[in-house]
């Protein structure tokens, strides 16, 4: 039997608007992924993967980008995205491997001015229909703020999926980390974009990569490795109407609408394409 894994990657309020619509496209155009086997969600994507697998219709989804008045609402960061961005270099200057750059981070994530856990966990619970964790299999991926080793939540790990996906959007600089037990995690995306190296056993990979970073190998290695064990994998990316609809800040509300339509049309047009890798 052919197992198959979507992945959902990093990328803001405007890669959640993206991936919606890119997967309600799709689906409209008579392709639907959401039967897959494994769904494994980083930032964003969790937000996105724990909401198409809560049972909520696509459809209904679609809508709650497109319509402000059903738009979750969102808060703006104490600290602006070039100034997170500086504190990134920063902290990442020294380390001596992976591991350590995302200890750097996590101890500039603990120190930097954000809004409180209780606020944030507000914006969390609004955008998640359902706080349940699904039957379907569901990895969530966020790392700990102090020694930078990476934590894949479950149905299993004993955690709630609010606090999951809390964790694994946590963004360093930009939003708090958040309190599980004794540890406080911080965003996925700091191990990887999309974590895609955790679908391997899959035999059809399809990875939503919001966020491609010009010198970033990390996603094509990853990719490589689940070709060399077998897998066929597929990653869309962002189209050029999509950038545009998208702009400068991926973590800007107003774009949430223009992104889900561009990301629809995207969907439609590569049908074909996914039609054929999913099959």
């Amino acid at each position: 039997m052919t197992r198959r894994g979507l992945v959902l990657g990093g990328g803001g309020v405007a890669g959640i608007a993206w991936e919606t619509g890119l997967l309600a496209g799709l689906a409209e155009g008579g392709v639907d992924v959401l039967g897959a086997d494994l769904f494994v969600g980083t930032s964003a994507g969790s937000t996105v993967a724990a909401q198409v697998t809560s049972g909520t219709p696509l459809k209904k989804l679609l809508e709650r980008q497109l319509d402000p008045a059903l738009q979750a609402p969102e808060l703006s960061p104490v600290v602006g995205s070039d100034d997170v961005l500086k504190l990134f270099v920063e902290a990442c200057e020294g380390a001596t491997d992976a591991v350590d750059a995302r200890r750097r981070i996590g101890v500039m994530a603990l120190k930097a001015p954000t809004v409180s856990e209780a606020e944030r966990r507000v914006v969390i619970e609004g955008r998640l229909l359902s706080h349940s964790w699904p039957l379907s299999e569901l990895k969530i991926v966020a790392v700990d703020a102090d020694t930078g080793i990476e934590r894949v939540f479950d149905i299993e790990s004993g955690v709630g999926l609010v606090d999951a996906v809390a964790a694994s959007c946590a963004v360093p600089g930009t939003w708090p980390p958040v309190s599980i037990g004794r540890r406080r995690y911080i965003d996925g995306g700091v191990r990887s974009g999309e974590n895609a190296d955790l679908a391997a056993g899959c035999d059809r990979v399809l990875i939503l990569q919001v966020m491609a970073i010009p010198g970033n190998t990390e996603l094509d290695n990853q990719v490589a490795a689940l070709r060399k064990r077998g897998s066929r994998v597929l990653v869309i990316r962002p189209d050029e109407a999509v950038t545009a609809a998208i702009g400068p800040n991926l973590h800007d509300p107003a774009v949430r609408a223009p992104a889900a339509r561009a990301g629809c049309a995207q969907g439609l047009r590569a049908v074909s394409e996914v039609a054929e890798f999913w099959a």
